[in-house]
């Protein structure tokens, strides 16, 4: 949930603070991309050294930082544009309240009230300043400013006092930001089959028909459908690509008979299917045991007609959401939706080969999306992770999802 995501650490003058290394540590690992701002009384408890060797980010203190002579400025509003979170732990009773009542002193707070990102806040301090009623008071005004307050745990405080006040643990903390971006996500319980990649038709041992599909646009669907909350079913003919999240299971074939029979093994409990494999549409009628030697200048091979894996699956529609692809170097407007209507598909995504930028091989794609009501749109040249995101918009916006 938090691969990828731009993440605003900004952390306050509180003995907790020294768990805000492990902290940065974790959302490292997660797959984000994090840049600390300090206050000044954060610097009595952990090091900006040791914070930006661990976010690979300098740390940021001041609104002005002095070098060789010269004074630079710390833009708090390109800060505050740049997070997709924002992130203050630990969050000190003085700093709750500044951010409840407006006031600007520094530059975690003046890049808190430019921020247009979702803020998530951990308080932090001792017992009794967490029960006092202005403390609860400016907990209550920052939730219905839409802040997302990461609960205090119990245990053992500073003070010696034992009760509420602890900040969360680090593990906590992005736990629970990412059970709740998981919760705000549009895909959240819905399952999604995806099919990837070329399949391999045996000849004999050694050789095979296929065809040039590397499965990177399956493989990017899948990827961004995990991100918007789904569990996915990745049905992959060869390829080189991996993925490794646990929203994601990859079922691996070879064949189109293996593909037919992987894809309704799981269609039947999915939300939405999107075939996106470049699926043969013939195999060789007898396959030969040992390797064919080269004895004649001439080699037949009678093909025969491997089972239509879209079009059964327009057959079997239930509630399913169907998604084709087509592929087309001719006609390409007609074809689809020919292909749409004769599939009985919900949405088709037409890619042509006469576009230098789409097509097999390719880390970009442009596409065309055409709905079952052949409502046509089309988007520019983009990378493969960019269009599949178009893509699943496309089937949210339409309500499928």
């Amino acid at each position: 949930m938090l691969s990828g995501k731009k993440i605003l650490l900004g952390i306050t003058g509180g003995i907790a603070a020294y768990k805000t290394a492990f902290l940065v540590r974790l959302l490292i690992k997660a797959g984000a991309e994090v840049k600390v701002i300090l206050t000044e009384s954060a610097l009595s408890f952990v090091t900006p050294l040791t914070l930006a060797t661990l976010s690979k980010n300098p740390v940021l203190t001041s609104f002005t930082q002095e070098e060789e002579g010269s004074v630079d400025w710390n833009n708090h509003v390109e800060l505050g544009l740049w997070a997709d979170i924002m992130l203050i732990a630990p969050a000190t009773a003085n700093t709750l309240s500044k951010m409840a009542n407006g006031t600007c002193d520094n530059l975690l707070l003046a890049t808190y009230f430019s921020a247009n990102c979702q803020v998530f806040f951990a308080p932090a301090m001792d017992l009794d300043m967490y029960k006092h009623p202005a403390t609860k008071a400016s907990l209550k005004k920052l939730q219905t400013f839409g802040n997302i307050m990461i609960p205090a745990g119990e245990g053992e405080l500073a003070s010696g006092l034992f009760g509420e006040g602890r900040m969360a643990e680090p593990e906590d903390i992005v736990q629970f930001m990412q059970e709740y971006i998981s919760g705000t996500l549009p895909l959240k319980g819905k399952k999604i089959l995806i099919t990837a990649g070329p399949t391999y038709e045996a000849i004999d041992p050694v050789r095979f028909i296929g065809n040039h599909s590397s499965g990177l646009m399956g493989f990017e669907l899948a990827k961004a459908a995990a991100k918007l909350g789904g569990k996915v079913i990745l049905v992959s003919g060869p390829s080189h690509l991996s993925v490794d999240n646990s929203s994601i299971e990859i079922v691996r074939v070879i064949s189109a008979q293996e593909m037919f029979h992987a894809v309704h093994e799981y269609y039947g409990e999915c939300d939405i299917a999107i075939s996106a494999a470049a699926v043969s549409d013939y195999r060789p009628g007898r396959v030969s045991e040992q390797k064919i030697k080269k004895d004649s200048e001439t080699l037949q091979i009678d093909l025969v007609k491997n089972q239509d894996i879209l079009l059964s699956m327009g057959d079997k529609k239930k509630n399913q959401y169907l998604v084709g692809f087509a592929l087309e170097t001719e006609n390409e407007l007609e074809n689809a939706k020919n292909k749409l209507l004769k599939k009985n598909l919900d949405a088709i995504v037409l890619n042509s080969l006469n576009d230098k930028d789409a097509g097999f091989g390719k880390s970009t794609n442009k596409i065309t999306f055409i709905d079952k009501n052949l409502e046509i749109k089309t988007f520019e040249v983009k990378n493969k992770a960019e269009v599949a995101l178009d893509i699943l918009n496309e089937i949210i916006y339409r309500g499928h999802a």
